[in-house]
C-alpha cells in the first residue's frame, strides 16, 4: 500500500530513549491439560515518548498479554523490557504507567469524583491534593457538573469518562488501554475518542491501545501495530501519516482501514 508520508520527526524522536522498548520477549501459558501453549513470540517494539500506538489483532493474537508485560502485570519468559530507558526490574516509577481496562471497574457506592480520588488513595498525598487532583483530572474529561453521581446514574459514556479521569489523576507518563471503549455505541464511542486526544494534546502522554476496532486504530493513532494469530507475532507496524482529526469516511483514511483489514 502507498501511504503518505508519516507526519511525525522520526529523527528527533531516535534522539530520545524510547518510552518503552520490548526486546524478543516471548510469553508461554499453562493450558487445562497442562500443555505449554506460546502466546507472544520474539516481539519486538518501541514506542517513542509522546506517540500513541495500537496494537491491532484478531482474538487470541496477544495483544492484552502484550499490553500486561508492558504494564508489569506479568513478566516474560524471554525478552526484556525497558520503561524509559530503564530495565523493567529496576524501574521504580510504575506509578507514573497508567491502566484502564476494557470494564470501567468503578466502586458502586463511591461518587463519581471519589472513583477518581481513589487512584490516589494507595500513596501519601494529603487528601486536599487529593480531592484537587481529581477535580483537574475530572474537568479534562469533561465531566464537571456531575461529580456527586453514583455509576448508577451515569450512562456507559460517562462511566467510561470517569474511568479516563481516574487513569489520568495519577498524572502518568505512559497510559495503556485495553479496548477501552468497546462497549460503547458509535457516537459515544467518537465523543471518547475526541476526548482522548484532547487529553493527549495537553498532557503529551504516550498511549499504547488494544483494539480489534481498525477505524478506531486508523482514527487515533500514529502507528498500528498489528499482530498474527497464536502464537503473536508483528505481521506489520503501519504509519498513520494523516493530520489529526481524521475523518473515517475519507478515501485517505479508508485505504489505510482497508489496508489493515486484509492485514487481519
Amino acid at each position: 500500500m502507498e501511504t503518505p508520508a508519516p507526519a511525525r520527526d522520526h529523527a528527533a524522536s531516535a534522539r530520545r530513549d524510547p518510552a518503552i522498548a520490548v526486546a524478543a520477549v516471548s510469553k508461554w501459558f499453562a493450558s487445562t491439560t497442562g500443555e505449554r501453549l506460546q502466546v507472544l513470540q520474539e516481539i519486538d517494539l518501541t514506542v517513542a515518548e509522546h506517540e500513541i500506538v495500537a496494537i491491532l489483532g484478531a482474538s487470541g493474537s496477544g495483544k492484552s498479554t502484550l499490553l500486561n508485560i508492558i504494564s508489569g502485570i506479568l513478566q516474560p519468559d524471554r525478552g526484556r523490557l525497558c520503561i524509559n530507558g530503564v530495565p523493567a526490574d529496576q524501574f521504580d516509577d510504575w506509578r507514573s504507567v497508567s491502566y484502564m481496562f476494557q470494564e470501567d471497574r468503578l466502586l458502586p457506592w463511591r461518587t463519581a469524583l471519589r472513583n477518581v480520588e481513589f487512584a490516589l488513595e494507595a500513596g501519601s498525598t494529603p487528601a486536599a491534593e487529593r480531592r484537587r487532583r481529581a477535580q483537574e483530572a475530572f474537568e479534562l474529561v469533561g465531566l464537571s457538573g456531575f461529580e456527586n453521581a453514583f455509576p448508577y446514574q451515569l450512562s456507559g459514556g460517562m462511566r467510561s469518562r470517569v474511568a479516563l479521569a481516574r487513569s489520568l489523576v495519577l498524572e502518568p507518563c505512559i497510559l495503556l488501554m485495553d479496548e477501552p471503549f468497546s462497549r460503547l455505541d458509535a457516537q459515544t464511542r467518537a465523543l471518547m475518542h475526541a476526548e482522548l486526544l484532547h487529553t493527549h494534546k495537553l498532557k503529551k502522554i504516550t498511549i499504547v491501545f488494544v483494539t480489534h476496532d481498525v477505524e478506531e486504530a486508523v482514527v487515533l493513532a500514529d502507528r498500528v501495530v498489528v499482530m498474527t494469530p497464536r502464537p503473536g507475532r508483528i505481521r506489520e507496524q503501519v504509519e498513520v501519516g494523516i493530520a489529526r482529526p481524521r475523518d473515517p469516511t475519507l478515501p485517505e483514511v479508508t485505504r489505510y482501514i482497508q489496508h489493515l483489514r486484509a492485514l487481519i
